[in-house]
């Protein structure tokens, strides 16, 4: 029986901590790889941290454990950092999206993602699955940039087209690097 969304989600929450560049780029490659696309220019595929500074400031996202460069976001963040982004590709605007997200409670807002994301939480990006006996695997290679290279086992769900793009975007957005986009 295939793992439900929700418990495919909490896997991720064993990146955490994060600091707000990582919080972003995790966000970020999970939505996208979802296959969600903003529908108006501020609900712009990458995240920065920028942005999630802003979200914290504008009541939209809890504040992180510490300050400053020892900022640090959990599992709870990222949730609701997925609802806020989630909600505006959806054409939500954030004054919108700031009078909704306190009613939802935690384990509904987990809810509400998981089956939001469910197309890239079904990649199994979380699982690592070793076999001492298999033959050598096939990888794609994806260019990130010059003297960067991603490895994907051909055998993986991640190696679907739509998922490399997001994977290769992801790790672009993390570098942050807009002349690499």
């Amino acid at each position: 029986m295939p793992d439900s969304p929700v418990a495919l989600l909490r896997a991720h929450a064993r990146h955490a901590p994060w600091n707000a560049r990582g919080l972003a780029a995790h966000a970020t490659a999970l939505v996208d790889a979802a296959g969600m696309r903003p529908t108006n220019s501020s609900a712009r595929a990458a995240l920065s941290a920028r942005a999630i500074r802003f979200y914290v400031a504008q009541g939209l996202l809890d504040h992180p454990e510490g300050k400053g460069t020892a900022a640090t976001y959990h599992y709870k963040h990222l949730l609701q950092l997925l609802a806020i982004k989630i909600r505006q590709r959806e054409g939500k605007t954030l004054d919108a999206i700031k009078a909704e997200l306190p009613g939802i409670a935690g384990d509904e807002l987990e809810r509400r993602v998981a089956a939001a994301l469910a197309p890239a939480l079904g990649t199994g990006t979380d699982r690592q699955v070793a076999h001492d006996d298999a033959p050598p695997a096939r990888w794609h290679r994806l260019i990130i940039t010059d003297g960067i290279e991603l490895h994907v086992r051909d055998d993986s769900p991640a190696a679907r087209d739509a998922t490399l793009v997001a994977l290769r975007e992801g790790v672009r957005a993390a570098l942050g690097r807009e002349d690499l986009r």
